[in-house]
């Protein structure tokens, strides 16, 4: 089998809450997503997702996806896509870096195995665990009281995994977790994320002013060193999402202690490939985790489904559903999410059956 065509579609997904906004006064109403089919000379077609939440969240942005796949995606043409680690070889080899724009072209190739093999992702990823698993619900960062009243909403909908958007004024920080945690019941997740926002001051103020929550702790701070200076002065469980970047960081931060959570995103580490070295070295490691992506809709959440779906429960923290999250759908057979959970899909690959009609034209096509 060989890759004869690689098409790149930019779609845009309105945020069905208005305004999601995170630390350092970031926001967005809308992203623009990009999705790869990758086609064989089989009659085989993959598909994936990137979509990078604006500019400024992570080393990525939408508008330079189809750049980066024109330049790397002629080294794939020709090969063979069930060859996932020569693909990721040839892609390390061609571009430094640059880990969103193989993302893609990587999960499109695991699509393609499993349909030539006739089985789920989840299954070639190390066998499927789970028929379901938890989702949390991120809450846009605004007022306390608005934030408290988006979690208790969200609850009633049947999640009881909250990730709560912090990284702003410590004062406003701390009685923005004080008052979701009031709305919240025992056994009931919140997380305060952070994003990087907190100077080192800010965040051991905030985390001294919510010592006695039952709150986890994630990225405070820009580094992994200013998180390790935070995390001396808590008890407080520590997440640690921004830094997680490839398996050499995990390494670097398990031995210094520095987390008892890793957020784990695939396009931030270049793909599926990768994301299951990290995950199964987590597992062997004894850190639980958050499987997820930067953002993206129903072809990103099946994505999401496999990799969550094929972890060790135990070990599975939590994960999202962000078709659910967006106002496009293009693929209506990808599950949603019910009762607070999230479905893993059973068809060979992805599972899911991508509408074509829906991505418009290609802005990029490679042969």
């Amino acid at each position: 089998m060989k890759i004869i065509q690689i098409d790149v579609y930019q779609i845009t997904y309105e945020y069905l809450g208005g305004e999601y906004a995170w630390s350092g006064g970031h926001s967005v109403s809308s992203l623009v997503s990009t999705i790869v089919k990758v086609s064989t000379d089989e009659g085989l077609k993959g598909f994936a997702e990137v979509c990078p939440l604006g500019p400024a969240y992570m080393a990525a942005y939408a508008r330079g996806v189809p750049s980066g796949i024109e330049e790397l995606g002629g080294v794939l043409i020709g090969e063979d896509p069930c060859q996932i680690r020569r693909i990721n070889a040839l892609m390390d080899s061609a571009m430094g870096g640059h880990n969103y724009i193989k993302s893609p072209l990587d999960i499109a190739c695991w699509d393609i195995l499993g349909q030539a093999s006739g089985l789920p992702i989840a299954t070639l990823l190390g066998g499927r665990q789970v028929k379901d698993f938890p989702l949390y619900r991120a809450i846009s960062q605004h007022l306390p009281e608005e934030m408290a009243d988006n979690v208790a909403r969200f609850r009633s909908e049947g999640y009881r995994r909250f990730q709560l958007k912090v990284g702003g004024d410590p004062d406003d920080d701390i009685r923005r977790i004080k008052a979701a945690r009031k709305v919240l019941e025992a056994g009931d997740i919140l997380v305060a994320d952070a994003n990087t926002g907190w100077l080192m001051h800010q965040a051991i103020r905030v985390v001294n002013g919510v010592a006695g929550e039952d709150v986890y702790i994630e990225q405070p701070c820009l580094t992994l060193e200013e998180c390790l200076v935070v995390r001396e002065h808590t008890r407080l469980p520590m997440v640690l999402c921004e830094v997680i970047t490839g398996i050499d960081v995990v390494l670097r931060a398990y031995e210094r202690r520095a987390m008892d959570v890793v957020n784990l995103k695939f396009s931030r580490v270049g793909g599926l490939t990768k994301a299951k070295q990290i995950r199964d070295l987590c597992e062997s490691l004894g850190i639980v985790m958050t499987i997820e992506d930067s953002w993206g809709g129903d072809i990103t959440t099946a994505t999401i489904a496999h990799l969550a779906g094929s972890t060790r429960p135990e070990f599975l923290f939590t994960s999202t559903d962000f078709n659910t999250y967006v106002d496009v759908r293009v693929a209506e057979d990808t599950p949603v999410r019910k009762d607070g959970r999230l479905a893993v899909p059973s068809g060979p690959g992805l599972g899911i059956h991508v509408d074509e009609k829906t991505l418009g034209k290609p802005v990029l096509t490679l042969r």
